[in-house]
């Protein structure tokens, strides 16, 4: 797609405040592919203007009507899936594959179920002697990552919309393309003026100018959990609603009634997804001690199989690249024992990083505690259940996890006492409708489904 040179605010592209234009690289390639406009609080105070002048009357809309918008906007999606495709690889890096099948077709997947869930929600129910109203919160600004450019902005935008709020959005400097495609999209659905907005700018301008905006009711981000701590502190000097989709450091517990290869094999296709740039990939895997050195061993040979360039792109940018290259260095330095990958860039050009999986992870291990965000696998061994149940829940983030067990009852149990908000039991399949947040620091409330949608709801009640 052609870039954008102003903001789309109030229904309409606008030329931005100022002159300053954030360039969009392509991270396979190192190459700028288009320029877009860097947002400054002038903008965003115009955008949020127009999203508080539109709610009343989109909150008043009918739930039907809003499903309806929805319903069309989710149509765009389809229609123009390639395009998306295509703009998320080349500001992205994914490969085309995945960009065509998750980058595209899971977005598409969910605004479809906020359609469906627009027009079937109870936002009214009957309470002994009381009525009890779930209402819009208001205006929305919504702060979404670049690792998943266009899900994390649906994820959030269509379930504000199907509760009856207003948006504005910031999406991640490094893939603003993708945003501003959405904001067309938004507008062929026939969304009215004013119930969309889009801010492209950086983090520390637009983001925190839209973050501690006064018109702002709620705002909706998805980051880094450093990032969440300064939105939380400043939403709650404001008494001011957030919902936080944060880090991760997520363990697959393969136990020993398990299907190993299989277990194994998903696990890896799990942490080199998207380059690894996943917050709730398995970055963990536990395996108990009599099954390690063959865990191991097919391990290796399953990321054998991830050839950067072709069935890996590249991180997102060069700070990125350099960051998951200091992990690796740290992880040899700190004793764990390289089976496959390393800090060597695998080409001359790109922001690419070698699949890599260390073996001989102890849990206090940085490699084992902290988020690293990229191609790399930790191999640790446990003892017995209980032992694997204290690795597993000994970090400080709760977002995801899974579960492997030959019986599904004996998955479900051990899942049953792990400290996180998810969990995939014999590598059980994304569902749309599930809720989808963390527990700890991995954040604030949940998105997907019926628990997404209550995210941007507030509750009246009438007594008679």
């Amino acid at each position: 797609m052609k870039p954008h040179d102003g903001m789309y605010i109030d229904g309409e592209w606008r030329p931005a405040a100022g002159q300053e234009t954030i360039a969009v690289l392509n991270p396979a390639d190192e190459q700028v592919i288009g320029h877009v406009p860097a947002g400054t609080p002038e903008d965003v105070d115009l955008a949020v203007r127009a999203a508080r002048a539109a709610f009343p009357a989109w909150a008043a809309t009918a739930p039907a009507e809003r499903a309806a918008r929805l319903a069309a906007l989710r149509d765009v999606l389809v229609t123009r899936k390639d395009e998306i495709a295509e703009t998320v690889t080349a500001e992205l890096g994914s490969p085309p594959q995945f960009s065509q099948l998750v980058h595209a077709g899971v977005p598409a997947l969910v605004a479809g179920s906020y359609a469906e869930l627009a027009a079937t929600y109870a936002f009214e129910e009957k309470v002994g002697n009381s009525t009890v109203f779930s209402e819009p919160v208001g205006v929305v600004g919504a702060i979404t990552p670049w690792n998943y450019p266009l899900h994390q902005i649906v994820a959030k935008v269509a379930p504000a919309l199907a509760a009856g709020c207003t948006v504005v959005l910031k999406p991640a400097e490094d893939t603003p393309l993708t945003a501003q495609l959405f904001a067309e999209a938004t507008q062929e659905a026939g969304l009215p003026a004013g119930v969309f907005n889009l801010v492209t700018g950086i983090g520390t301008v637009a983001g925190q100018a839209l973050a501690g905006h006064d018109g702002v009711d709620l705002v909706s981000f998805t980051g880094s959990t450093a990032v969440g701590r300064q939105i939380g502190a400043v939403a709650g000097a404001a008494v001011k609603r957030v919902a936080l989709e944060l880090g991760g450091k997520s363990a697959n517990v393969i136990l020993p009634s398990a299907d190993l290869a299989k277990a194994v094999n998903v696990g890896v296709a799990n942490v080199m997804g998207n380059s690894g740039q996943t917050c709730s990939a398995w970055t963990r895997m536990l395996v108990h001690r009599d099954q390690y050195d063959e865990a191991v061993t097919l391990a290796a040979a399953a990321v054998a199989k991830y050839v950067p360039g072709e069935r890996v792109g590249p991180l997102v940018n060069a700070k990125q690249q350099a960051r998951v290259r200091g992990y690796i260095e740290k992880g040899v330095d700190e004793g764990a024992r390289l089976v496959a990958g390393g800090p060597e860039a695998p080409l001359a050009r790109g922001y690419f990083v070698s699949p890599t999986v260390f073996a001989d992870v102890t849990p206090e291990m940085t490699i084992a505690q902290e988020e690293i965000f990229g191609p790399v696998l930790s191999i640790l061994r446990y003892e017995d259940e209980d032992d694997a149940l204290r690795i597993a829940n000994g970090t400080v983030y709760g977002l995801a996890g899974a579960v492997w067990a030959g019986d599904e009852a004996e998955a479900v149990a051990f899942a049953r006492r792990m400290d996180t908000g998810q969990v995939d039991i014999n590598g059980g399949r994304f569902n749309p409708r599930a809720p989808f947040g963390g527990y700890k620091q991995s954040g604030v409330g949940r998105e997907l489904g019926s628990h997404g949608l209550a995210e941007y709801l507030q509750t009246k009640s009438l007594q008679f």
